[in-house]
């Protein structure tokens, strides 16, 4: 790969960058005819710009430096406006179950990419981790999207991404303590691996709010129910990927991250892009982020008379390349869907789990009336007498395998479908 060092690279002039209301709203992509890969690059930068705009939002809030808020919300307004462009790419008849299908694939395509391409080894494992929870919310959203809106998943997917059980996700519900990671070191961690986890926080976190601020646009109470559920595990990945981060990273430091993870996604996503118009907008947006991150660079170099290269490296990383990931998920699922977090917050699987684990009075209480991801499930079955699945017949076969692995001894609701029959609905094609 070219070295390229984004300081050095000519970024466009904030006083540019301010745009007109026409500039803002562009003509969004076709539902049909975009690739999948173009949408998942779509969502993924709108978290990013969201994420960013936060970090600006609660710093101010901080501050006392009259000269340094000035500077922060000027860029923040700009990427407001980012982030308003991006987020309206998405066209009007692209269902909330569509979109869902398409964040739930960046989950699963894109942790798999980091993961691959972590070399901390905590750090790979936790990707891995809340990978097959992610994998799994696609297969439960897969059902409703069918039988709601008739929506065959790989209008969406383009057969990218499996559709199968992963780890079930009522087991996802922790007691949310657990879920809180070691941070790296903030002097002897790479570059890659701080735009790494904060590529995958910001994905995450536009999961969450995706989820708790469209969840209700459904009239049908057990999808209502899927997004209150989903979404609350959503808030345990932020707080499982979130707490990587180290305390005693300085503001500018964080700040200088935001930047140049911003930066290296538009990058990435630019080289990636194959649909022109929207290849264009990536290019644009790269440009500002650059003049962003160059002033990020200043702002550290005044305040803490510091090298931004010490933080930062002097060559761009690639943290958002999206490609199937069939092969990799499928390792992981064949040998992790029995892990769970136990109460040492370390990674076991569920023969060693204590009887006072503290995830199962969570699960007994959510649980109680049945979990909106087997009724998922159930609906399915009782409309087609099978679930919604897409891969190779030697995945779908497993299934029943898979969640007999992961079954826990307490904590199961009681509308959880069984081993059985799952090895009864696997005998009976679907035909969409």
């Amino acid at each position: 790969m070219t070295k390229i060092n984004l300081l050095k690279e000519k970024g466009m002039p904030l006083e540019k960058q301010v745009k007109s209301w026409h500039e803002i709203v562009k003509r969004p992509y076709n539902r049909v005819l975009v690739d999948s890969y173009s949408r998942t690059r779509q969502i993924l930068l709108n978290g990013i710009e969201t994420e960013s705009w936060f970090f600006k939002h609660s710093w101010v809030r901080m501050l006392d430096d009259l000269e340094l808020k000035k500077v922060l919300v000027s860029i923040r307004r700009l990427e407001d406006m980012q982030q308003t462009t991006i987020n309206w790419l998405a066209p009007h008849n692209q269902s909330v179950l569509d979109t869902t299908l398409g964040y739930e694939q960046v989950a699963v395509d894109l942790t798999a990419w980091l993961a691959q391409n972590e070399d901390d080894e905590y750090i790979k494992e936790t990707f891995d981790f809340g990978l097959l929870e992610d994998y799994d919310h696609l297969y439960r959203y897969s059902q409703f999207a069918y039988l709601i809106e008739e929506t065959h998943p790989d209008i969406i997917l383009h057969n990218n991404t499996d559709v199968t059980i992963g780890r079930p996700t009522q087991f996802h519900h922790n007691c949310n303590a657990l879920r809180i990671r070691k941070p790296y070191n903030k002097d002897k961690t790479s570059p890659k691996t701080k735009v790494n986890i904060l590529t995958l926080i910001s994905a995450e976190q536009q999961t969450h709010n995706f989820y708790a601020e469209h969840g209700f646009m459904y009239g049908n109470t057990d999808l209502k129910r899927l997004y209150a559920e989903i979404c609350d595990v959503e808030e345990e990945h932020v707080t499982m990927y979130e707490t990587l981060l180290p305390h005693n990273e300085t503001m500018f430091e964080k700040w200088l991250i935001h930047e140049f993870t911003e930066a290296c996604n538009y990058y990435n996503c630019y080289v990636d892009e194959t649909d022109e118009k929207l290849k264009l907008i990536w290019e644009e947006m790269l440009s500002m982020e650059i003049e962003h991150l160059k002033i990020a660079a200043k702002s550290y170099q005044k305040y803490e008379n510091k090298d931004p290269e010490a933080i930062i490296g002097d060559n761009v990383v690639m943290p958002c390349h999206f490609e199937s990931q069939k092969e990799y998920v499928k390792s992981v699922l064949n040998k992790e869907t029995n892990k769970r977090v136990d109460k040492n917050g370390t990674f076991n699987t569920v023969d060693k789990l204590n009887d006072d684990w503290n995830s199962y009075n969570i699960q007994k209480s959510t649980g109680k009336d049945g979990v909106p991801s087997e009724q998922a499930i159930n609906l399915s079955i009782n409309s087609f007498n099978r679930d919604i699945a897409l891969a190779d017949y030697e995945l779908i076969n497993n299934q029943a395998n898979l969640l007999e692995k992961s079954l826990q001894k307490d904590g199961i609701a009681t509308n959880t479908i069984s081993v059985d029959k799952y090895k009864e609905i696997q005998k009976i094609k679907f035909e969409y």
